[in-house]
């Protein structure tokens, strides 16, 4: 859920190689240069084919990168021992005269996985709890299979909000028991919120190119908000859930945070696909587009295109912000790219969408996660744990280890009281879905939007309850440095839009910026 140095991780390797500088510059012998730091998928998949780079190389700046970074942003639980053999056997692959015609964009890329996306390798699975530390996996999850039968490197597993948050409603949102309080790489006193902000972080840093985060509410969106890069949390079911701890089968969905739309849709096209271990892909895969969304990176995205800009209650923490101002200047560069702004739409019963007790979203979501848990559990092959009562007591039995004294268990004890799903938790989602049915879909329906516009990450929740897709890209820096993103949310299955508004909008702006030079 959103929540606004582990001694078990494994080494994190110092690489010496000749031709990697920390300045993310390659050299090579003929002279011509390469910049890592920064570059999209497109650029190094270039460097590749002109043979300026190797995943080789690629994967020891990035190890070189976390070990320099991470004992101060702590993003990064545990790097892959196997990255290197497999970048190897990338750059192999890649001489291979029959195989190399057929490679796609994601070949050779290292990606890192928030750490509740499991890995049937030596890396762990533990949503950054040591209950389940060393825990066996009976196989990858299914995004983690098409990734890598796409070619791409598994670097290793970034931290997150332990449990999502779930565990106590007074629990930091940038707090991992293995890994410690996270850093926002933008302002030392600023928020990388929660939970995907190991994921969020260390793309932003340059520790990475391409992670996978996942969201429930806000988990993907926040966290990409406040780091300055690029979020999709697509439709609830778009993109399998097996083979990911799981929070809520109702609101759960696994998505790429990338530093640029282009990247972040290559991801996408990967990962998205029918699963029959996850019954949600079945009807949600009808959204998916003949030849992938890639076709909708237009640079004339919003033109033609009907936006509604929703500002209350969602401005209200920006009030005497310079991102309000900035905001302003970013809805006038959509109505020159040839949008039409609908401004000032109210969503009807907002503040109790807004209030997961109001809503039903917590009481739902307790009944789901204790459900949820003790059935992926179950599944795996050993765990220290076999039941959400296993991690409580855990939490008891090491309360050094996990802090239990600090930061409680009242959301973990509370799911644990619950009886399944009831008629106050079927009470609940039923209204959820009438709240987003007379609420966000009637905006859109009524104004005949093709999304909403607004600022910062605060709608996630809006989006959350009804399984509707959102991005999140850069949109500026508030007056202490603090980045912000303008988030561009749909109705289910509305991706290829968002997708050619949000790609526009970045292309017109160019508002990210790389951190301070003392995290480059």
């Amino acid at each position: 859920m959103k929540a606004k140095r582990s001694s078990t991780c494994l080494g994190f390797a110092t690489v010496v190689v000749k031709v990697i500088i920390l300045t993310g510059l390659v050299k090579e012998i003929n002279g011509s240069d390469f910049r890592i730091s920064e570059a999209t998928i497109d650029e190094i998949q270039r460097a590749f084919a002109e043979r300026k780079l190797t995943s080789t190389q690629l994967v020891d700046f990035y190890l070189e990168r976390i070990s320099s970074l991470n004992p101060i942003l702590r993003s990064v639980l545990e790097v892959n021992p196997d990255a290197r053999s497999h970048a190897k056997e990338a750059d192999r692959e890649r001489t291979d005269p029959v195989l190399a015609p057929s490679l796609g964009p994601l070949h050779g890329i290292p990606v890192l996985l928030k750490d509740s996306i499991n890995t049937k390798d030596k890396l762990n699975t533990s949503a950054g709890s040591f209950a389940l530390l060393g825990s066996k996996v009976p196989r990858d999850a299914h995004v983690v299979g098409k990734l890598r039968r796409a070619g791409t490197v598994i670097l290793g597993k970034a931290s997150l909000t332990e449990w999502y948050g779930s565990r106590s409603l007074i629990m930091p949102s940038n707090w991992c028991a293995r890994g410690g309080y996270a850093q926002n790489p933008y302002v030392d006193s600023g928020t990388p919120c929660g939970s995907s902000f190991g994921s969020a972080i260390s793309v932003a840093a340059n520790m990475v190119s391409v992670s996978l985060g996942t969201e429930t509410d806000g988990s993907i969106i926040c966290p990409a908000d406040q780091n300055s890069v690029v979020g999709i949390k697509p439709t609830v079911g778009l993109t399998s859930r097996a083979g990911v701890i799981p929070l809520s089968p109702r609101q759960d969905s696994i998505g790429p945070i990338c530093r640029t739309v282009s990247d972040a849709v290559h991801v996408l096209d990967v990962i998205a696909g029918y699963d029959p271990r996850d019954e949600a892909t079945h009807s949600a895969s009808k959204y998916i587009p003949e030849g992938g969304y890639r076709q909708f990176l237009k640079k004339e995205g919003l033109k033609g295109k009907r936006l509604g800009v929703v500002r209350n209650p969602f401005f209200n923490s920006y009030n005497g912000s310079l991102a309000i101002f900035i905001f302003e200047h970013h809805l006038n560069t959509m109505r020159a790219r040839g949008a039409t702004v609908v401004d000032d739409l109210e969503i009807p019963n907002i503040s109790i969408i807004q209030n997961a007790s109001q809503s039903g979203e917590m009481t739902a979501i307790a009944a789901e996660l204790k459900l949820s848990i003790n059935k992926y559990l179950k599944q795996l092959i050993s765990s220290p744990v076999k039941s959400l009562a296993d991690i409580i007591q855990f939490n008891i039995d090491h309360p050094d280890l996990e802090k239990t004294k600090e930061i409680g268990q009242d959301l973990f004890i509370g799911s644990e009281m619950t009886k399944g799903i009831g008629e106050e938790e079927k009470g609940a989602i039923k209204k959820m879905e009438e709240l987003s049915a007379e609420g966000f879909e009637k905006i859109m329906r009524d104004n005949e939007l093709d999304g909403l516009v607004t600022l910062g990450s605060d709608a996630a929740t809006m989006l959350a309850i009804g399984g509707y897709p959102g991005m999140t890209v850069p949109g500026g820096y508030d007056q202490s440095g603090m980045p912000f993103g303008i988030l561009f949310g749909g109705l289910r299955g509305s991706e290829p839009k968002l997708i050619e508004m949000a790609f526009d909008f970045e292309q017109s702006t160019k508002a990210r910026k790389p951190p301070p030079p003392h995290y480059m």
